[in-house]
């Protein structure tokens, strides 16, 4: 019996630091800026990272170094960089169950970090969206909770896992991926109705239920007529919030240093959920969620700040505030 099972995306990351890169502002870019490359140019590197990612592993290694009995379900391809996701998470003590296909690549990022901390991502999915739900080993999944992340969007393998978890009592939390989000939330109500923990950015949240980003009050309002427990709404630099059995939590971030922003969602969830399955106290899983996000960012790769047990950081605690 497992504590916690986490079931999502696993990759490859490889880290560019690069220096003399020119932002500009565009009106087309989805995000306002653009990072700009001469075609046929040789821009050096400063430094080069190799980690491992998915919101899958970074949320396993978060429960892992909380001391909690973790399983990890991901799938890789039968090639080096899936190795080396096995044998992190190995290290960790996250006991791994991964399904390997042969044909493709594991799924791979190449990770341009520009001195700012703000990052572009370049993103092959490879056999991370190959999840096949008749190799889910479900009567190895014993745990008191699962932690759903991405899953390739395969509606199938969500509504499986959430059946499954219904029915044997295990308790859910989902930090879905973009590709579940697309599937849209007439789809997705029947098994946001079992979620007892659901987090999501606040762009996010307003594309599934078709509010506007900064409309966080209706945002939370629709949400919370669907899920049946808590719901987390992160906004970056500007800190979350968290809706409870009516009330409002809210919380900042501390001063602290920023390297690269890579993993700091994912942080934020599991150090959450991990808070919590341990105090039940939600101000505390705030606080622990805002810490761990926080180490994560001074660090390169979205795992190697990752909190351990009894370790909260140098900074000191947010103050969560209530209405």
């Amino acid at each position: 019996m497992f504590d916690i099972i986490t079931i999502g995306s696993a990759t490859r990351d490889v880290f560019l630091k690069m220096e003399g890169v020119e932002l500009r502002k565009h009106a087309d870019s989805p995000t306002g800026v653009e990072q700009c490359f001469s075609l046929g140019s040789k821009i050096e590197v400063k430094e080069l990272v190799f980690a491992t990612g998915g919101g899958g592993t970074n949320s396993a290694v978060t429960f892992g170094r909380q001391g909690f009995k973790t399983a990890c379900v991901g799938v890789i391809a039968d090639d080096l960089a899936g190795e080396e996701i096995l044998r992190e998470l190995e290290r960790e003590k996250v006991k791994t169950i991964f399904q390997k296909h042969g044909g493709s690549s594991t799924a791979y990022s190449l990770i341009l970090v520009y001195p700012n901390a703000e990052r572009t991502i370049l993103s092959h999915k490879g056999e991370g969206q190959h999840f096949n739900l008749d190799e889910v080993p479900f009567n190895k999944l014993k745990a008191e909770w699962f932690y759903i992340d991405s899953l390739g969007g395969h509606y199938d393998l969500f509504e499986a896992l959430v059946d499954y978890a219904v029915k044997n009592n295990i308790k859910i939390a989902c930090n879905p991926g973009g590709k579940e989000l697309e599937l849209g939330f007439e789809k997705l109500e029947p098994l946001l109705k079992h979620i007892d923990i659901f987090a999501v950015n606040k762009e996010e949240g307003a594309q599934l239920v078709g509010t506007k980003p900064d409309e966080i009050a209706e945002t939370f309002k629709r949400l919370a007529k669907t899920c049946c427990g808590m719901v987390i709404l992160t906004d970056g630099h500007n800190g979350s919030k968290v809706f409870a059995k009516d009330v409002f939590y809210s919380a900042g971030v501390p001063d602290s240093p920023i390297v690269e922003r890579t993993g700091a969602g994912d942080a934020f969830n599991s150090g959450f959920v991990a808070e919590y399955m341990r105090s039940g106290d939600i101000k505390k899983a705030m606080q622990f969620a805002t810490a761990n996000s926080s180490s994560v960012v001074t660090k390169v790769g979205s795992k190697a700040g990752i909190l351990k047990k009894d370790d909260w950081g140098p900074w000191p605690l947010v103050e969560v505030k209530t209405s």
